[in-house]
């Protein structure tokens, strides 16, 4: 198996205003080069609501960050008359899921501030000046990405502005060594967390999808859907006749339907690396040599992280932590597994009997962060 994109793909951010009182503006979108532009806050102004109302404003509609990183989001709020009393303005963010489900991030009042579960010791103010309702995250994680609201309040008059944190990554599919088609939901998540993933996102595996990605089994997604990319139309994918497209079964039984998993991995804190051994190992003497070496045997997520991120190109086969052989290709070459970069897969060998190199993960050890 092999699972392959185009590299250089370029990326584009969009900005979109929004407001949500009464007023209501156009969006408009403005392209900017990302390594010019990306992590650097951006602030649209629009015009002044003549009714007294508190105004938010969000920009850009979404901004980019990898796991590890730190990312400011930004909302700024505008009052008439201006002489109000700042400290009677209450600031309140949300992470909104796609299922309308509401997490409490952040909220301040004057002086006072509060944060709430995992973002507690990651979440500040920016305080840029008058008006400014921006949060700064720091070490963002997997599950920081996502919807967020912004919410200004001050005494019966409010509005709210949403901003998109999306995270620089890699989307894989994945499926156990009990087989294919073998997962509901609930395991496709634990699964994913297992290597050191999350469940991808519809936007996520569509991302992919334009980058390339083709596989033709069906996965879940973290919002309860199935889905698969099918980049080249084949009959065994549904219909040789059929576009190139993301398919979509729908939101599947979360309990009672078995699928295979896609998922979503970002930056690393550490180094993915081939284990050079004079000798071919099982699975136990991977596991040992890779400690014996300070390290750890590598997940699949690390390994594809290592290939998309940090362009790991080894064309030899190795064990990784749940037992299956891979190697990751980004100079597809001959004698290498095929014309396309990618992490080829070459499955779950016995782990007793079955001799191969080992991938290793090293983590960095200057900096304290979140595995997932």
């Amino acid at each position: 198996n092999i699972t392959s994109y185009p590299l250089n793909i370029k990326r584009i951010l969009c900005l979109e205003t929004i407001t949500c009182t009464l007023l209501f503006l156009s969006p408009f979108v403005t392209t900017y080069p990302a390594d010019l532009e990306k992590g650097r806050r951006r602030v649209v102004h629009v015009m002044e609501d003549d009714t007294g109302a508190v105004i938010v404003q969000t920009a850009p509609g979404k901004v980019v960050t990898h796991r590890g990183g730190t990312i400011t989001l930004p909302c700024r709020y505008h009052h008439e008359p201006e002489d109000v009393d700042r400290n009677r303005i209450r600031i309140k963010w949300t992470k909104v899921s796609d299922a309308f489900q509401f997490e409490d991030m952040f909220v301040a009042l004057g002086r006072q501030q509060k944060t709430f579960g995992s973002y507690r010791g990651r979440v500040s103010l920016e305080r840029a000046g008058p008006g400014d309702a921006s949060v700064i995250i720091h070490n963002i994680t997997l599950q920081d990405y996502g919807r967020y609201e912004c919410e200004v309040t001050n005494d019966m008059e409010d509005d709210t502005g949403f901003v998109n944190l999306d995270l620089e990554g890699v989307v894989f599919p994945y499926y156990p060594p009990s087989g294919r088609y073998k997962l509901n939901y609930h395991q496709a998540e634990e699964v994913c967390r297992q290597q050191d993933a999350i469940l991808a996102s519809h936007a996520q595996l569509h991302k992919a999808w334009l980058e390339g990605l083709d596989w033709c089994n069906a996965g879940w997604l973290e919002d309860g859907s199935v889905q698969y990319p099918i980049s080249h139309p084949r009959d065994q994918c549904g219909h040789k006749d059929s576009p190139p497209g993301v398919r979509n079964y729908g939101y599947r039984h979360k309990e009672d339907e078995r699928y295979d998993s896609f998922c979503f991995t970002s930056n690393l804190n550490g180094r993915v690396y081939f284990l050079k051994r004079f000798k071919k190992v099982n699975y136990l003497e991977a596991v040992k040599a890779c400690q014996r070496d300070d390290a750890v045997i590598a997940k699949v997520g690390q390994l594809y992280a290592a290939w998309k991120i940090q362009l790991l190109d080894r064309c030899e086969a190795g064990w990784v932590e749940d037992g299956s052989i891979r190697y990751p290709i980004v100079n597809p070459r001959a004698r290498c597994g095929g014309p396309e970069p990618g992490v080829r897969n070459l499955g779950f060998p016995d782990k007793k009997f079955r001799l191969y190199g080992v991938y290793c993960f090293r983590r960095n050890t200057d900096v304290h962060t979140r595995s997932i």
